[in-house]
């Protein structure tokens, strides 16, 4: 009985012991940290989205205390406003910003496309996809398991009852991280200014794009021909929309044109624009 309560006594002892050189050894050692980081800190979105180049809002907030050649307008998600406020503080100047929102290159609808296989494993894009490339028959279109919707920090994103992610573009902030997380590169980032986009991806040429999805684009290259501003042009049978070159026609003709209306009319976009 003695001998354990020693045991006992010895063991409080030792971890009292450590405990005080700890706490030493933290108080002489401890580093002073820039409160202006943490009033940087404050004024981001804290999506930690990595947008900025830098794991998360406290590095990045650190970087641009600390560091001169790191501009205080990298934080996509805070757009203008956060620029303005993270400026202010450091002393430095910010660019102009150009709002962006992700969008989704491709219309393979559970009612478009055609299914290949029945999956029965993990919900998941990039694991479907090790499957001979996926369920659908096109294998170039969205696979639907959400991995985008789980992956936005902002809630953005949300599944559509056909089977594909759906952006809130009023929410939607531009951070890119969707796009990084799509095994299949469907989604972008659109600036709001953009009048028309292609909505599909595949690179089958016309007919077996067309016998696997009702929606694709077949590359027959009428909406290249028909833009007189020279904004469309083919990329291996798919349409691809130059946003720079692209105008804000009354009526594009291209979308007359397109057969399968695998071209989209950015109706609402600018109304988001205002909004965010």
């Amino acid at each position: 009985m003695n001998t354990a309560i020693m045991i006992i006594v010895v063991l409080v002892g030792i971890g009292a012991f450590f405990g005080v050189v700890l706490a030493l050894a933290d108080k002489k050692f401890a580093m002073e940290v820039n409160p202006l980081i943490q009033e940087v800190e404050e004024v981001l979105p804290k999506g930690q989205c990595g947008a900025c180049g830098f794991a998360g809002c406290a590095k990045y907030a650190e970087a641009v205390v600390e560091q001169e050649d790191v501009p205080p307008d990298l934080c996509v998600p805070g757009k203008a406003a956060v620029a303005a406020k993270v400026a202010e503080l450091t002393g430095k100047k910010a660019g102009a910003s150009v709002p962006r929102y992700a969008h989704l290159k491709c219309r393979g609808t559970r009612t478009a496309a055609v299914m290949a296989a029945r999956y029965e494993g993990v919900p998941d894009c990039a694991a479907a996809k090790l499957v001979q490339g996926g369920p659908k028959g096109c294998k170039y279109g969205c696979i639907g398991f959400g991995n985008c919707v789980r992956a936005c920090p902002f809630g953005a994103l949300s599944m559509g009852e056909d089977g594909l992610p759906v952006v809130d573009k009023s929410i939607c902030t531009g951070c890119g991280k969707c796009v990084s997380t799509c095994p299949q590169a469907l989604l972008v980032l659109q600036t709001f200014d953009a009048p028309v986009q292609v909505e599909c991806s595949s690179h089958d040429k016309g007919p077996a794009a067309r016998k696997l999805c009702k929606n694709a684009c077949i590359g027959c290259g009428l909406c290249m021909r028909s833009c007189t501003h020279g904004a469309i042009r083919l990329d291996r049978f798919v349409a691809v929309v130059d946003t720079e070159k692209c105008r804000d026609c009354e009526e594009p003709v291209c979308l007359a044109k397109c057969p399968t209306k695998a071209i989209s009319q950015m109706i609402g976009v600018r109304a988001a624009e205002k909004t965010a």
